[in-house]
């Protein structure tokens, strides 16, 4: 089970929205709104911005920024899975 770091809870709070480990064993974190959950993000098996910076900063920083040049366009929808990945997450 993912465990939800520190950065990815104030993400959240700044977006409005609280977060949870997910029920789905194929996603990280359940994003939920009130009561309603709205979208389910991140995959497993694949690192994030806050695990990166437990390592290394600049490699931190340069994983975020290629993650936000492969997704360029896709995150931008407001409210989208995709949206909450990226702010959350990265």
């Amino acid at each position: 089970m993912y465990q939800i770091l520190p950065y990815s809870y104030q993400q959240a709070k700044r977006l409005g929205v609280f977060i949870t480990p997910s029920d789905n064993s194929k996603k990280k974190i359940d994003v939920f709104k009130g009561n309603k959950k709205i979208a389910s993000i991140g995959d497993p098996n694949y690192q994030d911005y806050p695990n990166y910076l437990k390592k290394d900063r600049a490699l931190a920083e340069e994983r975020r920024r290629l993650y936000h040049l492969r997704h360029k366009g896709n995150s931008d929808n407001v409210g989208t899975p995709a949206y909450y990945a990226s702010k959350i997450l990265w």
